[in-house]
């Protein structure tokens, strides 16, 4: 079977030409959305992928109706390939998963974008080596200045404030506490340490 899918990207917008497109193919059957195409996880299109089996054929009238990147694209007709169906666009011939040529040109298009995610993650991890090679904080923002951490420590090691106190007056769990002592006592399990025993049981 010849299935369509038309989309637009709101209420106001009128699916009328994509509709006709798609009849003019000879689609028995179309999907329609009104909707952002910025995520893959629309119902329709959802609905089309689950529907979709052996030998159909998936039709849209431009690429842009049915993904907004190359990779959510190439997502998609992957999808589509495991439950047996194929993928044609009327505006952009090549886009055809039924000819040789048109499941080549996809190929290449593949080894594109894989190519370009691989280079993405290699310049992340190259500007995260340099950012700590430079002393530059990675993950979460630090709760807490350089100058508040020393205070901590200092008012820990002279005991004029236990850990609940500190951990109140500077808005942090008192495992936070914990941990800034123990980072400036060279790893010792100051945990454990401050823990009063437990008095034997009779």
């Amino acid at each position: 079977m010849i299935i369509g899918y038309a989309r637009v990207s709101s209420e106001d917008q009128n699916l009328a030409v994509q509709i006709q497109a798609l009849q003019q193919a000879g689609c028995a059957m179309i999907f329609k959305e009104k909707l952002s195409g910025a995520s893959t996880r629309r119902p329709a299109l959802q609905r089309l992928l689950r529907t979709a089996g052996h030998d159909d054929i998936i039709v849209v009238m431009r690429l842009d109706r049915l993904a907004r990147s190359t990779r959510d694209l190439l997502d998609i007709v992957e999808k589509l390939k495991q439950n047996g169906a194929g993928f044609k666009s009327i505006q952009e011939p090549w886009a055809d998963t039924t000819s040789p040529a048109g499941r080549l040109i996809l190929t290449i298009f593949a080894g594109i974008a894989e190519f370009d995610r691989a280079l993405i993650r290699d310049r992340t991890a190259a500007g995260r080596k340099l950012a700590r090679e430079r002393g530059v904080h990675m993950g979460r923002p630090r709760k807490l200045s350089n100058a508040q951490i020393t205070a901590i420590q200092a008012m820990m090691r002279n005991k004029t404030a236990d850990a609940r106190h500190v951990a109140h007056t500077y808005k942090i769990h008192r495992s936070t506490v914990y941990r800034i002592v123990n980072a400036a006592r060279g790893g010792a399990d100051y945990l454990e340490q401050a823990r009063p025993a437990r008095p034997a049981e009779a």
